[in-house]
């Protein structure tokens, strides 16, 4: 995960308005495994508005709040819901892990070749194909690790009346929030870019607790799982 800049995300904003009035220009769909939905349909059975209506309300559970970019003001909250966490943030994009055409150190500024969790085989992540969010690494403010969130866990991203299904798949600074994979990105109709892309606002990240795919690549199951966990979150207290 890298810290954006206010100049940056400025761009991230010219972008958006660039590709909601040209939806072609969003960039390649990426290809994922059996089981993934097209951006324009939600992946399982439960709604966004199901899921974001079990969301209004935040009993934090952080010390702190987080910001979204580097140079704003600390306003994010880590709240708790029924066996879940959630934060509600912007969207940073990490193209971090295996090097594709799309996530390079040529596409990408802040680009590293490792993510913080591995496929079965002990290799990085592959953003530009793999639904996957950062969580901030662990300090006083949050730790992801004691709120029962873990690599591969299962987390419902919400964009636009979208739901897309991805996993914990990388760390990120301490006092910084909301960043996901190219895939995650592109699945939500978010131009995936990860110098200009992202979204400013608007996106809700839902994960569930003592939760985990395995293998942790298998998208199939993280959706699987995810709609499971969801239908649980939404008819729960």
């Amino acid at each position: 995960m890298r810290a954006r800049t206010l100049t940056l995300a400025a761009a991230a904003g010219a972008a958006l308005l660039s590709t909601a009035a040209f939806p072609a220009l969003a960039g390649p769909a990426p290809t994922h495994s059996a089981g993934h939905a097209s951006p324009s349909v939600k992946e399982g059975s439960v709604s966004a508005s199901a899921l974001l209506a079990k969301v209004q309300n935040c009993s934090q559970i952080s010390n702190g709040k987080y910001r979204t970019d580097e140079e704003t003001s600390a306003t994010i909250p880590v709240c708790g819901a029924n066996g879940a966490v959630f934060w509600k943030a912007d969207m940073d994009i990490d193209c971090d892990g295996k090097v594709t055409s799309q996530c390079n150190g040529d596409t990408d500024p802040w680009f590293q070749d490792d993510t913080a969790f591995h496929t079965s085989n002990d290799q990085p992540l592959t953003a530009s194909s793999l639904p996957y969010v950062v969580v901030p690494s662990v300090s006083g403010t949050w730790n992801y690790q004691s709120a029962g969130i873990k690599g591969g866990g299962v987390v419902a991203v919400i964009y636009n009346n979208k739901v897309e299904y991805a996993v914990v798949g990388d760390t990120g600074p301490t006092a910084i929030i909301g960043e996901a994979s190219y895939a995650t990105a592109s699945a939500l109709g978010i131009d995936p870019d990860p110098e200009t892309g992202g979204a400013e606002s608007g996106v809700t990240y839902i994960l569930f607790k003592n939760s985990q795919v395995s293998p942790i690549e298998n998208h199939s199951a993280a959706v699987t799982l995810g709609n499971k966990l969801a239908q649980q979150f939404v008819n729960g207290g």
